[in-house]
C-alpha cells in the first residue's frame, strides 16, 4: 500500500517572502491611496501617489529582503566555516558531541555512537550543520529568491487597489479601495494559510485586522490634513 505524506516546510523560504510582499503591497498601496483620497485630492494625484508608492515599495522590499537574507546567509557561511575548522582540528570531540546530541533524544549510547560514526563518514559537515547548527537545505538562506519573490508579489498586491482607484468614482475611492483591499487581504490570508498548512480562518482574520487598522489610520491623517488645507 502506497503511503504519501504532504509536508509544507519546503515552502518556508519563498512562501514567507511571497506572503510578506503581497500583504505589504496591498496594505501600503491601499493605505496611501485612501489617505491621499481622504485629503480631497483628485484622481491624477491619487493615481500618481499610488504608482509612486507601488514602485518605491517593490524596490524597497527587494533591497530589504536581499540585504537581510544575505546577512543570514553570511552568518550561516561563517558558522559552517567554523564547524569545518573544528572537524579538522578535533574530530573526536565533534564525534562525541554528535553522539551526545542523539543520546539526549533518548537513543542508547552504543546506537548513538554507531549512528554518529556512520553519518560522519558519509557527510561530517552536513550532519553537524543539521544537528548542531540547525542548517538544512530547506532553511538555507536564499537572498536572490527572497528579493525577487517579494518584489513581484508586492507589485501584484499593490496593483490591485491601484486598479480599483482607476475604475471607480473619485468620491468613492476611499470606500471602494478599502472594501476591495479587505477582500483581497482575506483571499491572501486564506491562500497563505492553505499553502502553509495553517488555520485558514486565523490567517484571514490576522491580515484583515492589520490591513483595516493601517487604512483607518492613513484615512484619518488624510482627512485631518484635507480639512486643514481646505
Amino acid at each position: 500500500m502506497k503511503h504519501t505524506e504532504h509536508h509544507y516546510s519546503h515552502r518556508i523560504g519563498w512562501l514567507r517572502a511571497a506572503v510578506l510582499g503581497a500583504n505589504d503591497g496591498l496594505v501600503s498601496t491601499a493605505s496611501l491611496i485612501v489617505g491621499v483620497a481622504a485629503a480631497n485630492a483628485g484622481r491624477p494625484e491619487i493615481v500618481i501617489a499610488g504608482i509612486a508608492g507601488l514602485v518605491a515599495g517593490a524596490m524597497s522590499m527587494a533591497a530589504g529582503e536581499y540585504v537581510s537574507v544575505s546577512s543570514q546567509a553570511d552568518t550561516e557561511k561563517a558558522d559552517l566555516e567554523k564547524e569545518k575548522y573544528e572537524l579538522g582540528k578535533n574530530p573526536e570531540f565533534e564525534l562525541n558531541e554528535l553522539k551526545l546530541s542523539f543520546v539526549k533524544r533518548g537513543v542508547s549510547e552504543k546506537t548513538a555512537l554507531d549512528v554518529a560514526e556512520q553519518l560522519t563518514a558519509d557527510d561530517a559537515l552536513g550532519v553537524h550543520a543539521r544537528e548542531e547548527l540547525g542548517i538544512t537545505h530547506i532553511t538555507t538562506a536564499r537572498p536572490l529568491q527572497a528579493a525577487i519573490t517579494s518584489a513581484i508579489t508586492f507589485a501584484i498586491g499593490g496593483a490591485l487597489p491601484l486598479i480599483c482607484a482607476l475604475l471607480i468614482s473619485v468620491t468613492l475611492i476611499p470606500y471602494g479601495v478599502s472594501v476591495s483591499t479587505l477582500f483581497f487581504l482575506a483571499l491572501l490570508g486564506a491562500i497563505g494559510a492553505n499553502l502553509g498548512g495553517a488555520n485558514v480562518i486565523k490567517g484571514i482574520v490576522r491580515v484583515m485586522f492589520w490591513g483595516a487598522t493601517a487604512m483607518a489610520f492613513t484615512a484619518l491623517i488624510g482627512y485631518i490634513f484635507g480639512v486643514s488645507l481646505s
